[in-house]
């Protein structure tokens, strides 16, 4: 993952998450506050993680890594992150799952989802369920930064004018009813009435773009 030398602009008051956090740190590694905010980062990738891990630690975070939900869930309970960057898609419970764990430990946690297969459904529930951002990969720092420094939404954004197609529609469904599965692909294969195999290869593919 490459990271942009020169630093972009993060907003000047971006919200405060706990009675003594700190706010999202200034692009030249310098702290708006007193402590440097705190920052989880989830990923199964090891090789992005050793990337963004040091990036983001030059833009003012102190930063702890996790490989899983699980054991990011058993840092979180230790000490809750003021910020925490999430991958959805990872080996055992979701990403889904964590987002909504940590937003039961801390309301306020800053967090941002991200996904290699970006779904309009996955969106939705992550949103629901505590994050505050979303993010398709491959992103870089600066992105990820100005993402927790979002408070509102872009009424500017670009409206798509054609309409999905049907590869993608079917992307989409599989996606809702494997969110209401809770991520079991077994118990999704059955209410679709598809064999687990061919959901499978349907789920290791890139969503058609439209």
């Amino acid at each position: 993952m490459s990271i942009p030398k020169k630093p972009m602009n993060i907003p000047k008051t971006p919200r405060t998450l706990t009675k003594n956090a700190s706010t999202v740190p200034k692009t030249d590694g310098t702290s708006i506050a007193d402590e440097k905010p705190t920052l989880l980062l989830v990923d199964d990738d090891v090789d992005f993680l050793s990337v963004l891990a040091p990036a983001m630690t030059k833009r003012g975070f102190l930063v702890t890594t996790a490989t899983s939900a699980e054991s990011a869930f058993a840092i979180a309970q230790q000490e809750t992150p003021e910020y925490a960057l999430v991958d959805l898609k990872m080996a055992g419970n979701s990403g889904l799952v964590l987002v909504r764990q940590l937003s039961s430990l801390q309301a306020g946690t800053h967090i941002v989802v991200l996904t290699g297969f970006a779904s309009i459904t996955t969106a939705i529930e992550a949103i629901k369920l505590g994050a505050t951002h979303y993010l398709a990969k491959p992103v870089d720092a600066d992105e990820i930064v100005a993402a927790f420094g979002k408070k509102t939404g872009n009424s500017e954004v670009e409206l798509a004018v054609n309409p999905l197609s049907i590869d993608r529609l079917e992307w989409e469904h599989i996606q809702r009813v494997l969110t209401e599965h809770d991520g079991n692909i077994s118990a999704t294969a059955r209410s679709l009435n598809m064999h687990r195999r061919t959901l499978q290869r349907k789920l290791g593919k890139n969503p058609i773009k439209d």
